[in-house]
């Protein structure tokens, strides 16, 4: 069937389409005109490309038409504006995707939200009716983002399936660049209690494709996780036995560190700059996200197949052919 997904130009939405189209699928791609320069891999791999942007409504109804199935992936994660510019992609943007999905008679749209709208995991591990504590405006648009596709669900008509995908990791990311480097380094930010969950990407697209095509998925929501959590400082063992170095030996306090990510948040952001640091950062070494996710492994039948050890070393490859280790 063809298949629409936004956010193609990213890592994960573009993990995605790749893995749609040998599943069989015909996909089509919605690519923002200034990210076209970086869609030939798309083009290359037979995706359909089509120049639109979720602030134009008219170009988000042509990428809808003739399409079965919507995955929802684009959001803006870090951005150098304020709140406005989050809640233009992420709640507005989602807005007028789903408008343009009802109008051109979509069966079912997968929007992709974020574990993060859980915050801080008390009593690990949570499950989707886990209390939802978004703990920053990222977190907070991506709520209210799934909260009007699941809405608009509920009105009949268009099925819609929420994914909240936990720690996504792999071959082509760079987010988590700065844990690996940390992993060789000599200092570690805080005692390394708190528990994290990675989800390698691989598995997460086919979680993705499981929410789009599982009839009795219609109106669920799904925490995707990977095979099992750990501790941070586990963690970094992990990353440092994988790279051939021994993990920090030293610990430094949170809270100056945190601070510092507000006051550069606080200064940049009248000058559409983009933070050197962000407080969500720092949050990485403090909150706890450790999830449960028998609903999908039960419902779908997603069963994530790459074990933490695999997905790092994967990871650390990768990162070595580029030279950024």
């Amino acid at each position: 069937m063809r298949v629409l997904v936004t956010g193609a130009t990213g890592f994960t939405g573009g993990v995605l389409a790749h893995y749609l189209v040998g599943a069989g699928e015909r996909v089509r791609a919605l690519v923002r005109p200034a990210s076209l320069n970086r869609s030939r891999g798309l083009c290359d791999a037979g995706i359909e490309v089509v120049s639109g942007d979720l602030a134009n409504a008219a170009s988000l109804e042509a990428a809808c038409q003739d399409v079965e199935v919507v995955y929802h992936i684009a959001a803006t994660y870090r951005s150098a504006g304020r709140a406005s510019a989050y809640r233009e992609v992420n709640v507005d943007g989602t807005r007028r995707l789903l408008d343009a999905a009802q109008v051109a008679g979509v069966g079912r749209v997968v929007h992709c939200s974020t574990g993060g709208v859980h915050g801080h995991i008390e009593h690990p591990p949570a499950t989707e009716e886990a209390p939802l504590s978004p703990g920053d405006v990222y977190q907070e648009t991506k709520l209210e983002g799934e909260r009007l596709a699941r809405d608009r669900g509920e009105v009949g008509g268009m099925e819609v399936v929420v994914a909240r995908p936990i720690g996504i990791y792999g071959p082509g990311d760079t987010r988590f660049l700065k844990l690996f480097r940390l992993a060789s380094g000599r200092v570690m930010l805080g005692d390394g209690s708190a528990f994290y969950h990675l989800t390698f990407v691989e598995d997460l697209v086919e979680g993705f494709h499981l929410c789009g095509t599982v009839p009795a998925a219609a109106g669920r929501t799904y925490l995707l996780a990977g095979r099992r959590y750990t501790t941070l400082s586990k963690l970094v063992e992990l990353i440092a036995s994988e790279l051939g170095s021994s993990p920090p030996s030293l610990s430094i306090p949170v809270w100056p560190v945190w601070l510092a990510g507000a006051l550069c948040e606080l200064t940049c952001a009248p000058f559409s700059v983009e933070p050197p640091l962000y407080r969500r950062r720092v949050e990485f070494f403090t909150k706890s996200r450790a999830f449960d996710a028998s609903r999908a492994r039960r419902e779908l039948g997603f069963i994530p197949k790459v074990e933490l050890e695999e997905g790092i070393h994967r990871t650390a490859v990768w990162y070595r052919g580029q030279g950024m280790l």
